[in-house]
């Protein structure tokens, strides 16, 4: 027995010692997962002091607290306990404070990690289940923050309770049977008791077991490496202790600038705002920032959008909004998968891309954060209306248009950029960085020396063309409807890839080379930079290339 125990014993350290030796790539792209691990540890510790002192309960008490424009107002227990906690607990207004800045962090943190991975293509295989993964995490993220966001149970709150109550009661069939479920009753009901464990225990509990479902992922896939040869590889840091010990103090670093919001940066003032109230709302109230997109949705929907059809009214001011948002989240899930089946790519990719070197997929990332953008602004269309003196209507009607074509035109425009960049970088691996040294040539011209590339900027430049799959037939020859789609699909997003030089070319351009290298020795060199050079300036390139040049003038000789 003793013998088994201590062999697994010395398995357990053999593993853990190859985990420490593991080599972590350094990236500023991995700070992120560091700033989201540091909000989730700010709002669990921060949670459970919260948890002493709040009541999740609806029933009514009279306030005796020592904030004066609200005593002797009626209010509910949960309203009550937390301005117990803001005025009476010791340091509880730093708790809560604290507890919110990093509720407000941690979406973005997770969106900034979502817009990394899309755009370096770190979806692809073996990763598309870590990609879902994350998604989910942010799903969880706002589910958290959302009933969360409503547990003060003050004004700003149960305002946006009653839009999730009208929300809910506009489903057909089954919006009565879910208000009824959430709220237990006719509002509020008991929904600061059903949103409580929510909050506490359900959805942090999902997120743990999805965050360590990643990192389980990551352990056995590895970390992908970023598109940047370099000329002697990098091992990176070993995980422990040198990666772990710098994500200890990026936690550090997060910890306190969280913190530090908390002690000097007011956040939700509970005690202007006022309690809740069923018969009252609060004018020009914002949801907190990440759910700002379905708010503006609601608002981006045309009025009277009604019908009546087997005797039940169809709301699609509210269906439409509902539909639009899981379409957006079911479009993120399976993008992957939908790439891969686009490609017909099947091989296991370890190294992340270039975003320029994929112009449909960049262009595809814009535009959808620009959609989410455009829906995430219209929830301030009030505030834009009042700040700006405009109206309403035109506020509105402005982001209508744009949700329309503003994705399309995003796509467009990134795509045009991308290209434009990779023949920027062919040019740069053609003939080479500008130098701004300028020498005078035999013939009286002047020419500029370029600086070559190595092979490993030349290799990080060179644009590999991602070949289109054709539609496959069947076996009796039949291009089918969904492979047709597929090649059409294939087709477009092979586009937009600048094709490398030719090697015939990079030869043609070295002899070219050898010519103004031995021009610029014997010539006379000058600064371009300075200005103090006449005539006008060519530009030749690190293979060579010699560009633009024109004859300076010359002098007539006396006879």
């Amino acid at each position: 027995m003793r013998a088994d125990l201590r062999r697994r014993a010395a398995g357990l350290r053999a593993r853990a010692a190859a985990l420490g030796e593991r080599r972590v790539q350094l990236h500023w792209s991995n700070l992120f997962g560091v700033v989201t691990f540091t909000c989730f540890v700010v709002l669990a510790v921060t949670g459970i002091l919260l948890a002493f002192t709040y009541t999740p309960s609806n029933e009514l008490v009279t306030y005796t607290g020592p904030y004066g424009p609200l005593q002797g107002a009626t209010v509910t227990e949960a309203f009550a306990s937390t301005m117990r906690i803001s005025f009476e607990q010791t340091g509880g207004l730093l708790l809560r404070q604290t507890h919110h800045w990093a509720a407000l962090v941690m979406p973005a943190s997770v969106i900034v990690q979502l817009l990394v991975t899309f755009f370096t293509g770190g979806f692809r295989r073996p990763r598309q289940l870590s990609w879902v993964l994350l998604v989910a995490a942010f799903v969880l993220v706002l589910l958290a923050g959302w009933s969360g966001y409503a547990l003060p149970d003050d004004m700003l709150s149960g305002t946006g309770l009653r839009i999730v109550e009208g929300v809910v009661l506009s489903i057909p069939f089954l919006g009565t049977w879910i208000a009824g479920l959430m709220f237990g009753g006719p509002f509020p009901g008991q929904i600061i008791e059903n949103l409580y464990p929510l909050h506490v225990a359900i959805a942090p509990g999902l997120l743990v077991v999805v965050l360590i479902a990643r990192a389980a992922l990551t352990l056995r896939d590895g970390q992908a490496k970023q598109f940047r040869p370099e000329p002697v590889a990098s091992l990176g840091l070993r995980l422990w202790p040198d990666a772990a010990f710098r994500a200890f103090g990026m936690m550090g670093i997060t910890g306190s600038v969280l913190v530090l919001l908390g002690a000097t940066a007011t956040i939700s003032p509970v005690w202007t705002y006022g309690p809740a109230s069923v018969s009252e709302v609060g004018a020009g109230s914002q949801p907190d920032w990440y759910m700002g997109f379905l708010d503006g949705a609601l608002r981006l929907v045309p009025t009277g959008w009604e019908t009546e059809w087997f005797g039940w009214t169809w709301t699609f001011a509210m269906l439409v909004p509902l539909a639009v948002v899981a379409v957006y989240f079911g479009l993120l899930v399976v993008y992957p998968y939908v790439e891969a089946w686009v490609t017909q790519d099947r091989e296991q990719h370890h190294v992340l891309d270039r975003p320029r070197h994929f112009p449909v997929r960049t262009g595809i990332g814009v535009a959808g954060a620009l959609f989410y953008g455009i829906l995430w602004g219209a929830a301030s269309a009030d505030i834009v209306s009042t700040e700006f003196n405009v109206t309403f209507e035109s506020v509105i009607t402005t982001l209508q248009v744009l949700l329309f074509v503003g994705p399309a035109l995003a796509f467009e425009v990134t795509r045009r950029v991308c290209i434009g960049l990779q023949r920027k970088d062919r040019e740069i691996a053609l003939h080479g960085h500008e130098t701004g040294r300028v020498v005078r040539m035999p013939n009286g011209g002047y020419a500029e020396i370029h600086q070559p590339v190595d092979d490993a900027e030349r290799a990080r430049l060179t644009v590999v063309p991602v070949p289109a799959a054709p539609g496959r037939t069947d076996g009796q020859g039949r291009l089918r409807g969904t492979e047709r789609l597929r090649g059409a699909l294939a087709r477009g997003f092979g586009t937009g890839h600048v094709v490398p030089a030719a090697e015939r070319d990079a030869a043609g351009n070295g002899a070219r080379d050898a010519a103004v290298a031995g021009a610029g020795a014997a010539g006379r060199e000058l600064e371009g930079a300075s200005g103090r050079t006449g005539g006008a300036v060519g530009a030749v390139g690190a293979a060579g290339n010699r560009r633009a040049i024109r004859p300076g003038p010359r002098t007539p000789r006396t006879p």
